[in-house]
């Protein structure tokens, strides 16, 4: 510990230095090469990726045309959070020497595909695949194959066709008292839904003190349990089954008695504890060969609720291809019997990875690369077929549960209505966060017949049956989609190209077709009238969040229009951060904050010249000297969320008013001091 702590004080005086000297370099060439050399230090010191691809940022906007800069800002944003971010970078490096690298305009398309920006990724993807008809003959390190590049593509199309008609999920964070600004992941619950598990690198709680190579804390195991309908603030596990190095889960039998983890040994192993009468664990022993192979890695396992099959993956050898899912039946002996792989109709020449199989015993989910996917691990399912004997095709679980990211590790509940996964959101705390599935039926979005109405139509005429009249078979009329058209312009009113969503306020994602540039068609239906959120982002821009109230489907098509206007990010540029919400009387954010908080995080990564002032506001209830302290701290808390997120500290300032600058007067609540109690960001400087 003393050595990374000298390490880091080195390092810190390193970098104060640099940037206190780099702030009065003229020579921009000079100040770039001298952050690509603080962040090669840094590599070899063993920090953060986050921190060194933020300096090779600083370094790229020090010096624009710094092609290693720019290389490497784009190439460290995809190794690590904020993916899309890292077109900005390559789009530069094919602009200064479109031979520097081979497979450039490969990774400009996986940016965009990051971003969800599909048509943009189709066009660079295949730009980099004529490429490689055009040159078949250039075999360097920096050449993706054309498989690799035809699967991206495949994708692509794939993503459109999903967002286009989203599944019928609602997403929710699960909230501070398990998630944190460090990663969760890997969630498992008993059936009861009373106890939650999972693996988080959070500092608080942490049983090691020091840090693992890459400057964060080491995995351990959390446990939560469900108290009054509210999941209470998660604890450590202990120290029987967490040790001073990483620790993580992998499930839980049915009863909550039984906790399957991972650990490195033998190049990857699953091991078994038992839940005692007193609540603590048993010492974690792995399982039998029969499981665990020698030298090869079992990294995710599940338990049939009655206990007598396991589902596990692993990258033995004797495989569909990479990592296969497997099974074990348990023998008369009460011992697993030696496992078979659960053949081609489930595993594919990708990975397939993290299996769960569900209460019923026959409906399995999973993880792939492969099949009908829309980018990294995508989780599908499948029901076993007793008759037949076999699996059934998989099913991709669509959009918005999958992303062109990893979604993996999903886990259903008993009674089939929610589900549990890690995922990097809009709405998250921190880097991957735990988020609650509710799976909604046809009839709980109105996306089908008007059910309700025709069932009391069946009634009535079944009772004008017992009066021997002629039963009349009930017409329903179909709903018609209401159609939202979204056309996004500059203030010269150009179409403009955006990033576009449209969410309810139950956290159903609506579908999504672009219609040409800047603009954009939602398919919505609902038996009320409801009001959605319009996200509206464009680098360069204030993003925008607005309320749109759609009115209730009918059986006649209904049309409705709305333009939003996007302003230039510009010297003296103010906007409210409307939905940002704090606990009452204090600097702590509400849960519903963490969307516009990213969303401005995402806008200054996007911008990185950008400088800001933020500043926080109250009404005149209360000490003038107390609301001017609470405002700062409300600013400051703002300003340290982005900070920790990997914003410079450098590029805010955060001041608190007070009651100095109203909005609306303050004799009024739901006119005036609600709409004074407010956070406000400003541009100060920058591009």
């Amino acid at each position: 510990m003393y050595h990374k702590l000298r390490l880091l004080f080195f390092l810190t005086l390193l970098l104060g230095f640099s940037l206190s000297s780099i702030a009065q370099e003229e020579n921009a060439k000079e100040t770039a090469q001298t952050y690509i050399e603080l962040a090669e230090t840094m590599m070899d010191a063993a920090q953060p990726l986050v921190d060194v691809r933020d300096i090779y940022v600083q370094a790229a906007e020090a010096d624009p045309s710094n092609i290693i800069a720019n290389w490497r800002a784009g190439d460290f944003y995809l190794k690590t959070v904020g993916k899309k971010n890292a077109v900005k970078y390559f789009l530069r490096v094919l602009e200064l020497d479109t031979e520097y690298r081979f497979d450039i305009e490969y990774w400009i398309g996986q940016s965009y595909h990051y971003g969800m920006e599909f048509d943009k990724a189709l066009a660079y993807y295949n730009r980099y695949r004529q490429k490689l008809i055009d040159r078949d003959g250039y075999r360097g390190r920096d050449r993706i194959e054309l498989s690799v590049v035809d699967r991206k593509i495949y994708e692509c199309k794939n993503a459109i066709e999903f967002i286009a008609n989203p599944a019928h999920y609602s997403i929710v964070n699960v909230g501070s008292a398990i998630n944190s600004e460090y990663e969760e992941y890997g969630p498992v619950l008993n059936e009861d839904e009373t106890i939650l598990i999972f693996t988080s690198r959070r500092r608080e709680g942490n049983l090691n003190e020091n840090v693992f190579s890459d400057n964060k804390p080491y995995e351990d195991i959390f446990i939560s349990t469900k108290k009054n309908g509210e999941w209470s603030k998660a604890e450590n596990i202990g120290n029987v089954v967490n040790t001073p190095f990483h620790d993580s889960n992998l499930a839980l039998s049915a009863d909550g008695t039984q906790l399957f983890l991972y650990k490195d040994e033998n190049n990857g192993d699953i091991y078994e504890s038992d839940r005692k009468e007193d609540g603590t664990w048993t010492f974690p022993q792995p399982l039998s060969e029969s499981v665990n192979s020698e030298g090869f890695k079992e990294a995710s396992i599940s338990i049939s609720p009655d206990g007598q099959i396991l589902f596990f993956a692993s990258d033995r050898p004797g495989g569909q291809g990479g990592i296969d899912i497997y099974y074990s039946i348990k023998d008369r002996n009460g011992e697993w019997a030696r496992s078979k792989n659960l053949g081609a109709k489930i595993n594919t020449e990708y990975d397939d990875d993290a299996p769960f199989i569900d209460y019923d015993g026959k409906t399995l989910y999973f993880s792939s690369l492969g099949r009908k996917g829309m980018g990294g691990y995508d989780i599908f399912k499948s029901t076993y077929d007793s008759a037949a004997g076999e699996w059934g095709e998989p099913e991709n679980l669509g959009f918005p549960i999958n992303t062109p990211d990893d979604d993996i590790f999903f886990v259903s509940t008993k009674d089939g209505k929610r589900g549990y996964y890690a995922s990097v959101r809009e709405d998250g705390m921190g880097f991957t966060d735990i988020y609650m599935v509710t799976i909604l039926q046809e009839d709980e979005v109105g996306e089908t017949l008007a059910s309700k109405d025709a069932e009391s139509v069946e009634t009535e005429a079944k009772e004008e049956e017992t009066k021997e009249l002629t039963a009349v078979k009930p017409k329903t009329e179909e709903l018609q989609p209401v159609m939202l058209t979204v056309k996004v312009v500059d203030e010269s009113k150009s179409p403009l190209e955006a990033k576009v969503s449209l969410t309810s306020s139950d956290n159903l994602v609506a579908g999504k077709t672009n219609k040409g540039p800047g603009v954009f068609e939602f398919r919505v239906s609902s038996k009320e009238s409801k009001t959605y959120s319009l996200s509206v982002e464009n680098s360069g821009y204030v993003f925008q969040n607005l309320d749109v109230t759609l009115p209730a489907a009918t059986a006649e098509l209904q049309k409705v229009d709305r333009m939003v206007t996007m302003r230039k990010l510009r010297v003296g540029t103010r906007s409210v951060l409307r939905n940002i919400y704090f606990n009452f009387n204090k600097a702590t954010f509400r849960d519903e904050s963490y969307p516009e908080l990213n969303k401005l995080e995402s806008m200054m990564a996007e911008n990185s010249g950008l400088q800001i002032e933020i500043s926080g506001h109250t009404d005149n209830v209360g000490p003038k000297d107390y609301n001017k302290s609470l405002s700062q701290r409300r600013a400051n808390a703002v300003k340290d969320y982005l900070v920790k997120k990997g914003i410079d500290a450098r590029r805010i300032t955060a001041v608190g008013y007070g009651e100095e600058r109203p909005l609306a007067s303050n004799d009024d609540e739901k006119e005036g001091r609600e709409l004074n109690r407010r956070v406000e960001f400003k541009v100060l400087g920058g591009k």
